[in-house]
């Protein structure tokens, strides 16, 4: 009987940290909702595709803080996805979680980097977008399936958007 108890206590206490994690979570979303505005749609116009890559949509946090992820309206989700340059812009297409659009003149810098909240790499093997969302600046990462395709995002988005 005893180690029942001592079984129910474990098990309360690891639910307890779900649900505290869960209402951070939420609480965060919407102090967030109020500060970074919705991401753009992805136009049904958006033209030619110019590149094209696979991998994994990782997070987009605060421009220059890696770890202070933006979770509100399903930002905060990792999923796969193929992102999309096109002239007007990079289109995020991700599988189960909203998809969503990069205007080409709100990227202010592109880069290949090791981390990215929730992801530490030891290579250079993540794509970060550095773009303006109304008066936010956020860093979008991106890990490709085929690292040879970093330097033609970098090289087309310096060419055509002006980016460092």
């Amino acid at each position: 009987m005893e180690r029942l108890w001592l079984v129910l206590a474990i098990v309360a206490f690891f639910l307890l940290c779900l649900w505290g994690m869960y209402v951070g979570w939420r609480r965060k979303a919407r102090s967030q909702s109020v500060q970074v505005p919705p991401f753009p749609a992805i136009p049904e116009d958006a033209g030619e595709v110019l590149l094209e890559s696979t991998g994994v949509y990782l997070a987009t946090t605060v421009a220059g803080e890696w770890q202070n992820r933006i979770v509100t309206r399903g930002a905060g989700l990792r999923t796969g996805a193929v992102w999309r340059l096109h002239d007007g812009g990079i289109a995020v297409e991700r599988g189960g979680a909203p998809d969503f659009w990069i205007p080409r003149e709100a990227v202010t810098g592109v880069r290949r980097d090791t981390k990215i909240a929730g992801k530490v790499m030891g290579t250079d093997a993540l794509l970060v977008l550095t773009w303006r969302l109304g008066d936010a600046e956020l860093d979008t990462g991106f890990r490709g399936d085929d690292l040879d395709d970093y330097p033609q995002w970098i090289e087309q988005l310096k060419i055509k958007g002006g980016a460092q």
